[in-house]
């Protein structure tokens, strides 16, 4: 971890689908691979636990909740999250490059968490764009 910057904490979203050439005993290896490969970042304060997702959801919004889809796409599954504390996104990236699932078809959005209070007088990511 870069020392000169303070490290700031990210939100890991893992997203995506297994390959489907792999073998349940690669994907199982991987899977093991990963919650020891976690641990080991979380032992060392590079990493808080965060937790799998079910797969019941609804979407709340202004004409009401839906619980029975239509949902995203399935390349826009969300299948668990995590945090990372690093100096830069790219620090943050470059750590989770190493996770491995990767190489079985699942892929990582990672976001700054913004401690800030949202407010409709500055640009969000909730402000309509022009």
């Amino acid at each position: 971890m870069n020392t000169d910057t303070p490290p700031q904490d990210y939100l890991v979203l893992s997203r995506g689908h297994w390959d489907k050439d792999k073998t349940k005993e690669q994907i199982d290896t991987a899977i093991t691979d990963f919650y020891d490969w976690l641990n080991e970042h979380i032992a060392a304060g590079r990493m808080r636990a965060g937790s799998r997702l079910a797969t019941d959801r609804a979407n709340v919004s202004k004409v009401g909740v839906t619980t029975d889809g239509p949902f995203g796409e399935a390349k826009e599954v969300v299948g668990g999250y995590w945090f990372v504390s690093a100096g830069s996104l790219r620090e943050a990236a470059e750590l989770l490059s190493h996770s491995p699932t990767l190489t079985c078809g699942l892929h990582y959005e990672v976001r700054p968490l913004d401690a800030t209070v949202c407010t409709a007088s500055e640009i969000t990511n909730e402000t309509p764009p022009a």
